[in-house]
């Protein structure tokens, strides 16, 4: 079991929004367990929370904007990429303006912060979302996609391609996140000469300078934008070195661009609000298709712990066999709905059941197109949970077993012939008299297929 982490103390960083020059100090703090990323905006009355959350995102110009209820978080991505890079699962960031700090254009002093302040485990597990299938977005506009593909843990590789021969086509990888701290974390930010321009004459970067963000020249700098550059940047001289790049600035990584580019990745798809366990592969990524790929991972995930499908491995040997279930139930076939327990406990039973063309209720429901009942799926769960219920007796044959209610019952998915049928029943509350409450689902194809409440009791035979 991996435990979730948050921050072992506070610590705050000060600097200057990119976008709106405006000086901005901000405070990581430590957060309870499953309080994930969160946002308070100490500069507004009621210091209103903003979660990092997918849903929130509202636009991706020049950045990640997440707004909740007229609240505005500009630009988190490049801090929750450190958040994520340094193993946190945890923590509150403090703010008194709407923009993060843009420090160098990268994420080196929000993780220098973070291991300055340390970390500590939490007693709660890490939640870890394992990816089974491959699931794609792609923005068709654009070419751009991203897709995510099972693997034992979580990496990220990234291709860009702006069509510009400064910058060509460059590839990055990350093959652990263990790499992040010491190959991603400093990667700045870049902008090419013509969106500089576009930007400063719309009144934007108003933080910038060039020791936070690279700046491709794609294009012929004119005698006025040089002046124009100049005062922006509050420089007697501008120069372009002999790779492209405008001023006098180091490139880390030949590759700076794309990995830079992964970090935005990870960032942004940290507002999926939980761990990935998978790879992902981005063709000319960019903050659109991550917060929209971020939303979609979002959806399916949340469908998934609404269905709550379980797996479990048939091929194990089961607790109880269909003799050691007769034993138990008084029931036989063709009324004995569940074929094997593989999995007992005090609070809990799962059971299955084969679905075969040979049932006895397939003759006449439907004989066209064979469904398995509704009512037969619930007495199926029914005496599953009977099985628990039964084995805290030490004379289960003594005992039949008896319903007392059935509430909340949903039929989600259609059970036919050679379905295999996978039953679990938890207690909702102790059994006390022989009576057992239990909350009991169905799945089969990796679905939920059906639910109920049951409540049951067991009496003994005269």
């Amino acid at each position: 079991m991996v435990k979730q982490t948050t921050i072992a103390s506070e610590i705050s960083l000060t600097g200057v929004g990119l976008h709106t020059g405006q000086e901005v100090t901000m405070t990581f703090k430590p957060a309870p367990i499953n309080n994930g990323f969160t946002f308070v905006r100490v500069d507004l009355e009621g210091q209103p929370i903003i979660e990092a959350d997918a849903n929130y995102v509202v636009n991706t110009q020049r950045g990640t904007n997440l707004e909740k209820r007229g609240v505005m978080i500009q630009t988190p991505e490049h801090v929750l990429a450190a958040l994520v890079g340094c193993n946190l699962d945890n923590v509150i960031i403090e703010l008194n303006a709407s923009e993060l700090p843009i420090m160098d254009g990268s994420s080196k002093y929000f993780v220098e912060a973070i291991e300055k302040a340390g970390l500590v485990e939490q007693d709660a597990e890490r939640k870890i979302y394992v990816v089974k299938d491959v699931i794609t977005y792609t923005d068709e506009a654009t070419g751009s996609e991203i897709t995510v593909i099972p693997s034992d843990h979580y990496c990220v590789a990234a291709m860009v391609d702006f069509g510009t021969k400064v910058l060509g086509t460059q590839n990055a990888t990350m093959k652990n996140i263990t790499e992040f701290k010491k190959e991603i974390a400093d990667c700045r930010t870049f902008s090419f000469l013509h969106e500089l321009e576009s930007l400063l004459n719309n009144g934007l970067i108003k933080g910038g300078d060039l020791n936070n963000a690279i700046v491709y020249v794609d294009k012929e700098i004119s005698p006025e934008t040089m002046e124009n550059l100049k005062k922006a940047f509050n420089k007697e001289r501008i120069s372009v070195k002999e790779n492209g790049i405008l001023d006098n600035l180091t490139l880390h990584y030949p590759n700076e661009a794309a990995r830079h580019k992964l970090l935005d990745i990870i960032g942004d798809l940290s507002l999926i609000g939980t761990r990935i366990q998978g790879k992902i592969i981005a063709n000319k990524p960019g903050h659109f298709v991550n917060t929209q790929f971020a939303k979609k991972l979002s959806k399916l995930i949340k469908l998934e712990e609404r269905n709550n499908v379980p797996t479990y491995d048939i091929n194990k040997d089961p607790v109880l066999d269909i003799h050691g279930i007769m034993d138990l139930l008084p029931h036989r076939p063709p009324f004995l709905l569940v074929d094997k327990i593989l999995e007992l406990s005090d609070t809990h039973v799962v059971g299955l059941k084969n679905v075969t063309m040979n049932e006895d209720f397939f003759v006449g429901h439907f004989p066209g197109a064979p469904v398995m009942p509704g009512v037969l799926q619930v007495e199926a769960m029914a005496q599953t949970g009977g099985i628990l219920i039964l084995s805290t007796v030490p004379d289960p044959e003594n005992y039949l077993t008896y319903f007392i209610k059935i509430d909340n019952v949903k039929f989600k998915n259609k059970v036919l012939p050679g379905d295999t049928l996978f039953f679990k029943c938890d207690l909702i509350s102790p059994i006390r008299r022989g009576i057992c409450h239990m909350q009991a689902y169905a799945y089969a194809n990796g679905k939920l297929v059906s639910e109920a409440e049951l409540m049951a009791q067991i009496v003994k035979v005269k």
